[in-house]
């Protein structure tokens, strides 16, 4: 199994209204570090996974609507609690949907919220 990943990352703010969050249920600032890993079976025919720029231009433009905005306004995440788990099916959703189907096998995304902790969400693609 081959993969490719890249990363770019968003700054946003939001509320996590849940007692489960303590103080985090106010609204507040978090800076992620987006990591987007993609694999593959076998290499295409250019030896690789993926291009590098292409990968980084779907995971910039999963990401560009949320960056520097109050997720806790953002219409598709009405109702929702924008734990780091829930943006990161979000972003790989995103990307997932843009891909040619057959080709790849996987597609992770990780967001890390601070050096020591971070969660990911997995698709299987095929």
């Amino acid at each position: 199994m081959f993969r490719l990943t890249v990363r770019d990352h968003i700054m946003v703010a939001h509320s996590l209204p849940h007692p489960a969050f303590g103080p985090a249920q106010q609204l507040h600032g978090a800076t992620f570090v987006v990591e987007m890993a993609i694999s593959r079976a076998e290499l295409g025919p250019e030896a690789i996974v993926m291009d590098i720029g292409e990968a980084n231009g779907l995971l910039r433009d999963a990401l560009a609507d949320l960056d520097y905005t109050n997720l806790d306004a953002h219409p598709e995440l009405s109702g929702v609690l924008t734990t780091t788990e829930a943006l990161a099916r979000l972003v790989a959703e995103r990307v997932a949907v843009k891909l040619p189907v057959g080709i790849y096998s996987q597609l992770e995304v990780t967001l890390r919220e601070h050096p020591d902790a971070w969660a990911s969400y997995t698709l299987d693609l095929l």
